[in-house]
């Protein structure tokens, strides 16, 4: 079966701004099938929006192309909302989506999370598939 992960909205921005850094390396496995990234409406929804932001200052096409590739490849999840305390509360759908799909948390904000062995950080995340290859 192939690995599932969820993909915080820090992660994408990161990987569009350092197209050399972990969180793109990331993307480049979902891009290459290696990986499935799981979503929700509301994910979607939060990726449109900040991607679209003006200081980002993104070209629609690849935010597009970024949206279409998650629908064409993604799996869609609509998981019931927890009851645990969210520092953001926005970050609640990101948890739940994980738990629901039994996929791994990628997130460059950590402390925003519970501690849970499903939330990593990108360069974890990579160290645990290197990791699992030995």
């Amino acid at each position: 079966m192939m690995r599932r992960v969820v993909m915080d909205t820090n992660v994408a921005v990161s990987a569009i701004l350092t197209p050399s850094g972990n969180a793109a390396k990331i993307v480049d496995m979902i891009a290459d099938e290696q990986l499935q990234i799981c979503y929700s409406s509301d994910i979607l929804d939060e990726y449109v929006e900040v991607l679209s932001r003006p200081r980002f200052n993104f070209c629609a096409e690849d935010q597009e192309n970024f949206i279409a590739g998650i629908k064409q490849s993604g799996l869609l999840c609509s998981p019931a909302k927890s009851e645990m305390p969210f520092i953001d509360n926005t970050d609640r759908v990101f948890f739940d989506v994980a738990k629901s799909c039994k996929a791994i948390l990628i997130t460059g904000n950590i402390r925003h999370f519970p501690s849970e062995p499903f939330v990593m950080t990108p360069s974890d995340f990579l160290e645990s598939i290197r990791g699992n290859e030995r």
